[in-house]
C-alpha cells in the first residue's frame, strides 16, 4: 500500500471538532494518568482504545489498527482485576476480528469522503437483536458466576454486548453505537468497583469515559448518515456525509462485504 495515499485517505474529511475531540481526549488520559502514576501498559491500553473508537466513529481504516494494540494490553489490564470475561473477549475474540473487520471495511470504503459506507438496520432486526442480547447475557453470567470472575453478571453485559457491537461494527451497522453505550456505562461501573484492588487502572476508566462520550456522540452521526436496506436489498447503506459531503452518491455501488 501506498503509505503517502493512506495517510491522505486517513486525514481527509476531518472537521476541527473531530480533531480537537481527538486532541482533547488523548491529553487528559495523558495528563491524569501520568500525574497518579499510572502504569504504562495502562496508559498505552488507554491511548491507543480512545484513538481507536474516535477513528471508528469516523469511519477510519486505521482504527483497527489501534484496536489491536488496544485488544492485547487492555487483556493484560482485565487479567490483573479479575475481569476473565474481558480476557477471552478481547484474546479470543476481538484480536481476530480486528482481522476481518479491516478486510470487509477496505471493501466498503467511499474513496471520495475517506471513509466507510455505513447502514442501519431494519425494526424487525432490532427486535430480534433485542432477544438474542437478554438471552445471551444471562448464560454467559451464569458461567463466569461459575468459574469466579469479578462482577460476573455485569462482566457478561461487557463482553456478550461487546462481542454483537463488534459484528455490527463489522458490518457497518450504526446500532453498534446503541449498544456500545450500554457497554461503556456498564464498564466505568466496574472499573470504578476495580480502583480499590489490584488491578485498579485510572487511565482504563478515563478511557471508559471518553469511550462512553463518543459512543452518544457517533450514534448520532452514524444513525443521521445511514439509511435502511430497501426491501430485497442487501446492503443500501448510504455513503458517510458526517465526513464530507462529497456527492459521490451517483458513484459505483459497493457490494457487501459479509
Amino acid at each position: 500500500m501506498d503509505i503517502g495515499a493512506a495517510l491522505k485517505r486517513e486525514f481527509s474529511g476531518w472537521k476541527a471538532w473531530q480533531a480537537l475531540w481527538m486532541v482533547f481526549s488523548v491529553v487528559v488520559i495523558l495528563g491524569v494518568s501520568l500525574y497518579q502514576g499510572d502504569s504504562p501498559a495502562g496508559i498505552i491500553a488507554a491511548v491507543s482504545g480512545v484513538i481507536c473508537v474516535i477513528l471508528c466513529g469516523m469511519g477510519k481504516l486505521s482504527s483497527y489498527l489501534f484496536g489491536t494494540v488496544n485488544t492485547i494490553l487492555y487483556a493484560y489490564m482485565a487479567w490483573l482485576a479479575g475481569y476473565y470475561g474481558d480476557v477471552m473477549l478481547n484474546l479470543l475474540y476481538y484480536f481476530p476480528t480486528n482481522i476481518l473487520g479491516w478486510i470487509l471495511w477496505s471493501r466498503n470504503m467511499n474513496t471520495a469522503a475517506g471513509a466507510v459506507i455505513m447502514k442501519r438496520m431494519t425494526l424487525r432486526q432490532s427486535l430480534w437483536l433485542l432477544l438474542v442480547c437478554i438471552l445471551a447475557v444471562a448464560g454467559y453470567g451464569w458461567f463466569l458466576d461459575l468459574i469466579g470472575g469479578s462482577l460476573p453478571f455485569a462482566d457478561s453485559m461487557t463482553t456478550v454486548l461487546s462481542v454483537i457491537a463488534q459484528i455490527l461494527m463489522i458490518k457497518r451497522f450504526a446500532e453498534q453505537w446503541a449498544i456500545w453505550i450500554f457497554v461503556d456505562i456498564v464498564s466505568v461501573i466496574m472499573w470504578v468497583s476495580a480502583l480499590s484492588g489490584a488491578g485498579a487502572s485510572i487511565a482504563v476508566l478515563l478511557m471508559w469515559c471518553v469511550f462512553l462520550a463518543n459512543a452518544v456522540i457517533m450514534f448520532v452521526c452514524w444513525y443521521r448518515n445511514s439509511v435502511r436496506p430497501e426491501p430485497g436489498s442487501r446492503d443500501s447503506g448510504r455513503r458517510s456525509g458526517f465526513l464530507e459531503k462529497s456527492g459521490s452518491d451517483t458513484a459505483e455501488e459497493h457490494q457487501e462485504g459479509l
